[in-house]
């Protein structure tokens, strides 16, 4: 509790400068128990917050909160406070480290170009997600450290990489790979949900639900009679994230049929 009152501390005082003395404010990376506290906070005090592609749109309020993580959908994100002047485009504060590993070297990890990154006394607020593919990885990182980076990052493991630094927008994002569920639930109750998505007893999502590791559309949730609305992105840390695609009609026995799609 303690560490989440000092969190949204931070949260009010960017805010604050942010409003006060008309400059850009941002956070480094959040987890996703931090973005659910930052978007509960926004909201309660009716801050407007806006997506990525939409934060330079024509009508701006005074103070508009961004969360930004580099590409739809990203784990982690920053949250980019913007006056009304300022052009996200132009604040781009992400860069990409892209990270080729030799030929014949070993398939690397997440955790490996983590664990590496993390050697190097880097703090996990600097990084955000790393897409990892077959030849590397895209490391999205905050571009205060990319010379940093450039300079002392050349191994992953025991495999040795070659690094350049590119625009945010020619991030390489690995094609997602969607599995289509079509089931019936009792209700549309969180924990019918999860369970149908992530093939767990109702017993087990509820667990999971009340250790707060379960958020929808991007918030906290540890409700388990929470109800899911059509369209909402569900994400169990750990597990996955998907998506409640379609609410259909009832069977016979009084069954909802759901379609799910899971990443």
């Amino acid at each position: 509790m303690k560490e989440d009152n000092f969190f949204l501390a931070q949260i009010e005082d960017k805010l604050a400068q942010c409003e006060n003395k008309y400059i850009v404010t941002r956070t480094g990376f959040l987890d996703s128990h931090q973005q659910s506290l930052a978007r509960q906070y926004c909201r309660r005090h009716y801050l407007p917050v806006v997506e990525a592609e939409e934060a330079d749109q024509a009508e701006r309020p005074p103070v508009r909160s961004v969360f930004f993580g580099g590409y739809e959908d990203a784990e982690r994100v920053i949250l980019i406070n913007l006056p009304e002047y300022a052009d996200l485009a132009e604040e781009e504060p992400l860069t990409v480290i892209r990270a080729d590993k030799r030929e014949g070297g070993r398939e690397l990890t997440h955790r490996d170009y983590l664990g590496s990154l993390t050697g190097l006394g880097i703090k996990r607020e600097m990084i955000g997600d790393i897409l990892v593919r077959d030849n590397g990885a895209d490391i999205i990182a905050l571009k205060e450290i990319a010379e940093f980076l450039l300079m002392n990052y050349g191994k992953a493991g025991r495999t040795t990489l070659s690094l350049s630094a590119v625009p945010i927008d020619q991030l390489i994002v690995p094609e997602k790979k969607l599995q289509y569920i079509s089931d019936t639930v009792s209700s549309l109750r969180l924990d019918c949900i999860v369970a149908s998505a992530f093939g767990l007893s109702r017993k087990k999502a509820a667990e999971a639900i009340n250790r707060g590791i379960v958020f929808v559309d991007h918030v906290e949730v540890t409700k388990a009679d929470a109800q899911v609305e059509e369209g909402s992105s569900i994400v169990l840390r750990g597990k996955g994230k998907a998506r409640l695609a379609e609410i259909g009609g009832r069977s016979r026995k009084d069954r909802q049929y759901i379609s799910i799609e899971k990443y």
